[in-house]
């Protein structure tokens, strides 16, 4: 078996290089040892696809209001929401379905870009460019992780389970009228700075 390093696994470091190559030592002969080394080539690729997600901006800002934040703080601080407010959702939820459902839900922006929600002519082609982009970074995967990811965005997406409206939910506090109020507050708070125009006030 060659046990020389690839160049992509040169490039990102030896902590990566180190990995593999324990991978390629449990097993130095015979298909396990080679389905080891290539399902790890696989997983690694995506995994080194996935950090362009930390340079996706969006155009929520942070709590502070000093900049906005990336698609890795955003799908983080909503996985961490998930798990703490899980006791406020409406019906029973299971958060191991949630918890990869939010950190992968906004990986198809690496390639679709994020599509602010009132940009009418980028909502028109959002689901063509994140579709095409779901089968193109979930299927760097293993065929089994990839379809398992694939599926948990389709059903985050279709927001029919209860964990799909849990997970979508946390993104606005719909559902839970405790937490939508404190977010009203934070809200009108941005307001008053300028970070965010308050449409309502200006129909009325």
């Amino acid at each position: 078996m060659d046990r020389s390093i690839p160049d992509w696994i040169v490039e990102h470091g030896v902590c990566i290089a180190e990995i593999r190559l324990k991978a390629i030592i449990i097993d130095q002969t015979g298909e396990r040892g080679i389905y080891m080394d290539e399902r790890l080539k696989k997983q690694l690729d995506f995994i080194l696809e996935a950090d362009k997600v930390k340079n996706i901006m969006r155009q929520t800002y942070l709590a502070d209001g000093k900049r906005k934040e990336n698609d890795a703080e955003h799908s983080w601080h909503l996985a961490l929401m998930a798990v703490l407010l899980k006791e406020y959702a409406p019906e029973e939820v299971d958060l191991s379905k949630v918890i990869p459902m939010v950190l992968i839900h906004d990986l198809v922006e690496i390639d679709a870009g994020d599509t602010y929600a009132y940009d009418a002519v980028g909502g028109a082609t959002q689901h063509t460019r994140e579709e095409a982009a779901a089968q193109r970074i979930y299927g760097l995967l293993p065929e089994d992780q990839g379809k398992w990811l694939y599926d948990l965005w389709e059903e985050f997406e279709a927001y029919e389970t209860p964990e799909a409206k849990y997970a979508r939910n946390r993104r606005t506090g719909e559902g839970a009228p405790k937490i939508w109020e404190y977010m009203q507050e934070l809200i009108d708070q941005h307001v008053e700075k300028g970070h965010v125009i308050d449409d309502m006030s200006k129909k009325e």
